[in-house]
């Protein structure tokens, strides 16, 4: 079959390959440094497209529905001061294995352990404030996506 020049047709790996969608923020420290731009630069250049994004400044109480599952964890409310105390860039990020590259690329939540190149090592300020988040499992991503977005926002 002629698929025109430039063209080619995929081979049976490649057509069975799922692209996964996951979830990310660039927090407060980030936004407040103008950021934005070079972190989202990072996960583009690791072959994750951005799907859909938005900038919102998140109440206390957005951040505390967000992160009930550290609600009894010593942390929780620092964590939700600090997530609404300046706005945020909430996205959705898609790509071959893009919950792992997603993570890979951000680094190890601890600056001072995150690998060179990455966005915490690069751009963290601290364990706390550590410049992004990102989902840990498909399960995690889907119910931290519908958060933000509706299904109409997704344009892949």
């Amino acid at each position: 079959m002629d698929f025109g020049a430039g063209f080619a047709p995929l081979s049976q790996g490649e057509a069975n390959m799922a692209l996964e969608r996951t979830f990310s923020i660039i927090k407060p420290d980030a936004t407040r440094r103008n950021l934005t731009g070079k972190i989202n630069a990072k996960f583009e250049e690791a072959g994750l497209r951005i799907v859909a994004q938005k900038r919102i400044h998140m109440t206390k109480s957005q951040a505390g529905k967000f992160y009930d599952v550290h609600a009894e964890r010593p942390f929780y409310d620092e964590l939700c001061e600090f997530m609404s105390s300046a706005p945020v860039v909430v996205q959705v990020l898609e790509g071959e294995g893009a919950i792992a590259k997603n993570r890979e690329v951000m680094g190890a939540t601890n600056p001072a352990d995150a690998a060179p190149g990455t966005i915490r090592a690069e751009f963290a300020e601290s364990v706390g404030e550590n410049s992004v988040h990102g989902s840990d499992a498909p399960e995690t991503a889907a119910v931290e996506i519908a958060y933000f977005f509706s299904g109409i926002e997704l344009v892949g």
